[in-house]
């Protein structure tokens, strides 16, 4: 499973066959994965065939989206306290900034995470691998930046789980971010890491970003700042929307 999305529109064009996808966003230096990743198994069948159609952007797309305080639960940044008991894994805390490509604050803006089990396994009908489901944890969230752009999560960590792309096929722990910057068309979604995965250098998804220093974006860093005592573990990943320097898109 990787909670897959695509790019916005005018990023590429695949010209005949499947090894000839020439990415514009590739040759304006745009960190994103291209939509043809040959070993990412899933994009042969879905990257696009025809030039991509550029829509103009109307009122809708370039006001940016509302979410009051209303909008998020309060145990929704919570994801060890929404059930009766606590779950089973290690306690961490995610924390971080969201900004535009200026470096400023993006405030008030919703930030949501999914994410298997300590297991490696999901919620969801269609993951079937045989480990464990936790009852005590649902494996999403929810919250607002406030007004620096900070948000904070508390979870456990995710475990690895397989994955059917080739033989043997393993995913790196990971957690899913969907944010909102300033306008519906600054929306991303993409995958958080962990520091010194053995299984970066397996996982097609996370070499489909070819920038090393892109990558690098991808990963969190600990922080025994965050890192509370006798509790959790702290994890820091700071998400930029847009520019050179934006936080990589997911596939």
């Amino acid at each position: 499973m990787s909670g897959e999305v695509g790019h916005a529109a005018g990023q590429g064009t695949l010209q005949g066959s499947l090894g000839e996808l020439i990415s514009d966003a590739d040759l304006a230096g745009n960190s994103s994965p291209p939509y043809l990743y040959p070993d990412y198994v899933a994009t042969r069948l879905r990257a696009p065939r025809r030039p991509l159609v550029i829509l103009p952007h109307t009122l809708s797309e370039l006001t940016g989206p509302a979410f009051g305080e209303d909008a998020v639960g309060e145990l929704d940044h919570d994801l060890t306290r929404q059930h009766d008991e606590e779950p089973i894994g290690q306690r961490i805390v995610v924390s971080g900034r969201l900004l535009d490509v200026d470096g400023r604050p993006i405030r008030d803006q919703l930030v949501e995470i999914w994410q298997a089990n300590a297991a490696g396994r999901y919620v969801h009908e269609v993951d079937r691998h045989p480990a464990p489901l936790d009852p005590n944890f649902t494996g999403a969230g929810r919250c607002l930046t406030d007004s620096d752009g900070r948000y904070r999560f508390v979870t456990v960590k995710p475990g690895s789980y397989p994955w059917q792309n080739h033989d043997n096929a393993w995913r790196p722990a990971h957690i899913h971010f969907s944010v909102f910057g300033r306008a519906f068309t600054d929306r991303l979604v993409t995958q958080m890491y962990f520091p010194d995965d053995p299984l970066f250098d397996h996982d097609p998804i996370f070499q489909s970003v070819r920038d090393p220093e892109a990558r690098r974006r991808m990963i969190s860093t600990f922080e025994l700042g965050l890192t509370e005592p006798n509790w959790a573990h702290g994890y820091a990943f700071d998400i930029v929307v847009g520019g050179a320097a934006a936080t990589p898109l997911e596939h």
